[in-house]
This record gives C-alpha cells, sequence and structure tokens, in this order.
C-alpha cells in the first residue's frame, strides 16, 4: 500500500482526517519524509474485550478470597480523606 506525501504543516492541520483514514501518510518537510503515520482502526474494541476479561477475572479473585469491595472503597475513602491537606480540606 502506497502512503500519501503530505507537507508537516498539512499533516498537522487535517490530523483528524488522517486517524479516520485507511491509509499511511508519509510526513514531509522540505520534500524529505521525516516520518509514517498508519492509523489503527479496531483497536478500541479489542480493548474494551480485554478489559471486560481482567475485570471478570478480578471478580473471580476477590470472591475467592472472601473480599468485599465495597468495604476496600469505604476504606479508600477513608485514607483518601486523611491524606488530603487541612488547606485544601477547607478549600473545598
Amino acid at each position: 500500500m502506497e502512503a500519501t506525501k503530505v507537507g508537516i504543516r498539512e499533516f498537522r492541520a487535517d490530523l483528524a482526517e488522517y486517524i479516520a483514514a485507511n491509509s499511511p501518510v508519509a510526513v514531509t518537510r522540505h520534500g524529505q519524509t521525516v516520518g509514517y503515520f498508519i492509523p489503527v482502526h479496531g483497536q478500541a474494541e479489542a480493548d474494551l474485550v480485554a478489559l471486560r476479561k481482567a475485570s471478570q477475572s478480578l471478580d473471580q479473585l476477590l470472591s475467592a478470597q472472601g473480599v468485599n469491595v465495597e468495604d476496600i472503597v469505604a476504606d479508600f475513602k477513608r485514607t483518601r480523606k486523611k491524606s488530603v491537606p487541612a488547606t485544601r480540606a477547607k478549600a473545598k
């Protein structure tokens, strides 16, 4: 697949279009190629599937250990509240 050549200013100005495109872009400066941009599509769905799988594994591990998630969240909030400096707490 042939890369489309564009100047660096044009690339910067039209970046959103190049991200949405399916073909690679050769970015040039003063006629010399300084880099290539290769858009990646479909990665978000794969990341979401992996995140769901990790979440399920974590839920199983916590359940097997008898850990109550609500207790952890409450403990985290208490600890965080204690660690906030007094001046910051007053500003809120």
